[in-house]
């Protein structure tokens, strides 16, 4: 049984319908949770290849950094 009240009139969805509607709730959340799962794991695949790709390349500039620094800074 569906409940709805709106402008202070009541909606009673009850039998096959309610089933209808909630199969229908049900897929449509069950859509939107997959759209987010996807994006968020999109996002940490993403920030995951950027720091593997940033990280070693920060660490081949300070050591060359390091390398050529003149002797008196030593």
């Amino acid at each position: 049984m569906i409940v709805i009240s709106k402008n202070g009139k009541t909606t009673v969805i009850t039998g096959w319908r309610a089933w209808l509607v909630g199969a229908a709730v049900f897929a449509a959340l069950s859509v939107i949770f997959a759209i987010v799962a996807f994006v968020v794991l999109g996002v940490a695949i993403t920030a995951t290849a950027v720091l593997f790709l940033v990280v070693p390349v920060a660490i081949g500039v300070a050591i060359l950094a390091s390398l050529f620094r003149s002797p008196e800074a030593r």
